[in-house]
């Protein structure tokens, strides 16, 4: 049985290879090294969830979608050095994840387009000269902007509508007591200001 499952293993692992790329088993269960070097590829395959070192360099690599790199939890080690990264807004992804990944895969990064940032390192970029990102937060801040003010308006209309049930039902309560007192009442209420 042991024999038979080192046999499938291996299988299991090749069939979960991209065909674009070459996997190779690190050994037990210590998962796969892809190298997907230097194919020419516009955009990253589905890779398997067990791969441990990915090979990304030289291909023909622009933009890399959000999330996908997050289904990669072994992953110990990338190389996406080579490749025309188009640094605007859509890279601002790879940027942060691979911040929180290795600080030395950030700095193989380069820019390839758009001329100002050309041969630039993507970890040297500021949120500014990523272009689109700063007009971006806008719109989705004036959305809350909106839902806020619609809160706000409607908490100040609700508590100036206690505040006036507050005073008509102390001057309910003041009218009911008087009329207990039948004609001393009426008494009273002549010689009370109208405002009280």
């Amino acid at each position: 049985a042991v024999g038979f499952a080192t046999l499938l293993f291996p299988m299991i692992q090749g069939e979960a290879c991209p065909p674009s790329c070459s996997c190779e088993a690190l050994g037990g269960s210590r998962g796969l090294q892809v190298d997907c070097s230097s194919r020419q590829l516009r955009a990253v395959p589905a890779l398997p969830l067990h791969t441990r070192s990915l090979d990304l360099r030289n291909n023909s690599l622009s933009r890399l979608p959000a999330g996908a790199l997050d289904s990669l939890p072994r992953l110990q080690h990338l190389d996406m050095a080579g490749n025309p990264w188009h640094c605007d807004c859509h890279l601002l992804y790879l940027k942060l994840w691979l911040q929180d990944f290795s600080a030395a895969s950030l700095g193989s990064v380069r820019c390839a387009s758009p001329a100002p940032v050309r041969m630039k390192a993507l970890a040297e970029l500021t949120g500014n000269e990523l272009g689109m990102c700063k007009r971006l937060l806008p719109v989705r801040c004036l959305q809350f902007f909106w839902r806020d003010l619609i809160l706000i308006a409607g908490a100040i209309i609700t508590l100036l509508l206690v505040a006036w049930a507050l005073k008509f039902s102390k001057k309910l309560v003041c009218q009911l007591n008087l009329s207990r007192y039948g004609l001393r009442g009426r008494l009273l209420r002549r010689h009370i200001p109208k405002n009280h």
